[in-house]
């Protein structure tokens, strides 16, 4: 039986997790409790709600919680934006991030796609 461990999508979750890492390790010790905290929350937030959504008993819930990760990708896009305003990101950095960061959403959204569409015929 698959787990989400086998998801491309759960993998490039992961992946992110370890780029936002390393990247706001450069940000000032002054936001370690503020921006880089939150980025860092969400970030992981991404990859652990696919996970706890696969873990669930059916389709609705498991789209329920793709959709929390969705949430919770346009909150870390938003924090993005926002260090790469203040000078914490370079726009090489920026463009990094945001890059995994879209493709996690293109593919979180077929996914519910995939579900609903199975989960209606």
């Amino acid at each position: 039986m698959k787990t989400h461990k086998d998801l491309l999508v759960w993998k490039k979750g992961i992946d992110l997790v370890e780029q936002i890492y390393k990247f706001t390790k450069q940000f000032p010790k002054e936001e370690l409790y503020g921006i880089t905290n939150q980025m860092r929350r969400c970030a992981v937030s991404i990859p652990a709600n696919i996970a706890e959504g696969s873990g669930r008993k059916n389709k609705a819930e498991f789209i329920q919680f793709l959709h929390i990760a969705l949430g919770s990708a346009s909150e870390l896009e938003t924090h993005l934006i926002i260090s790469q305003r203040l000078g914490f990101l370079s726009i090489n950095s920026y463009d990094e991030i945001m890059n995994a960061l879209n493709e996690i959403i293109k593919m979180i959204c077929g996914l519910i796609n995939s579900l609903n569409s199975t989960r209606s015929s």
